[in-house]
């Protein structure tokens, strides 16, 4: 795994980093590589209950596509015909946001700083969003006249609306923490000096959390945003049978009648 992306494991917590500050944690081919293979091991290791995705520096989450580096791969694309480039958002972008939406363990987004572009995409794609108050949020896409990729144009109109969502990808601009924190985009804002302690204690909270169930509720939400209220009712119940079984609601139930806080094994 490249540099550019750090990956450790404490607890059942997998903390992954972006680790290109100096680039704003930009996207090169390295670290897009690096970030898809972290959150596959992430969401294939047994051990992992929880994953903190978050990014080094204070001033940007991932302002997406290094476009340093895509200028001089669309040049070399010119030369030789090879038309490579944009065969980054089906080999990179998407297997990472299916990554964090198809895990079966909860994902907490440490919002550092600008989350742009691509860097947008993977912050919507969390199942929790904490943002320092110092955060900044953009599309970016029209401003180099691209499309939006990396699942924004399904989950921001999801988030704040299509109105809004279309203002925001046709007329890019920079939306402050605290509007973002307003219209939904966040799920809780925090002064800059405690995000990383503050992001960390939650996504260690879910991470000692009823795994099966977390992983229930994610599939629930999502199956039920596109699908009729009878097709829920009954995906739900094929679900809360599947939580029912878990060893951790039996420690649950326990608990609670011996007035106890249950102490969950993530099975």
């Amino acid at each position: 795994m490249a540099d550019t992306v750090l990956y450790e494991v404490s607890d059942g917590l997998a903390t992954i980093t972006i680790n290109r500050p100096e680039a704003m944690n930009a996207m090169d081919v390295a670290t897009k590589v690096a970030l898809r293979d972290a959150l596959t091991a992430a969401g294939d290791d047994d051990a992992v209950r929880g994953v903190l995705l978050t990014a080094a520096g204070s001033r940007a989450f991932c302002v997406g596509q290094d476009l340093k580096e895509h200028t001089a791969l669309l040049a070399e694309d010119a030369r030789t015909g090879a038309g490579q480039t944009m065969s980054t958002v089906r080999e990179h972008y998407n297997p990472i946001v299916r990554a964090i939406t198809g895990m079966q363990k909860p994902v907490v987004a440490g919002i550092n700083g600008v989350a742009a572009g691509a860097g947008l995409g993977f912050a919507l794609a969390a199942d929790y969003r904490i943002a320092a108050d110092t955060a900044a949020f953009t599309t970016s896409f029209a401003g180099v006249a691209l499309t939006a990729d990396s699942g924004i144009s399904w989950t921001l109109p999801r988030l704040i609306g299509r109105g809004r969502a279309t203002e925001l990808l046709l007329f890019p601009r920079s939306v402050p923490a605290a509007e973002a924190h307003a219209w939904g985009l966040v799920d809780r804002l925090v002064p800059a000096a405690d995000l990383a302690a503050t992001a960390a204690r939650v996504a260690a909270e879910l991470a000692a959390g009823p795994t099966v169930a977390y992983a229930a509720l994610k599939e629930s939400l999502a199956y039920g945003a596109e699908h009729s209220l009878a097709e829920t009712l009954e995906k739900e119940d094929e679900l809360q049978t599947r939580a029912g079984m878990s060893e951790d609601h039996g420690i649950a139930v326990r608990a609670f009648l011996a007035k106890e806080k249950p102490r969950y094994v993530g099975r």
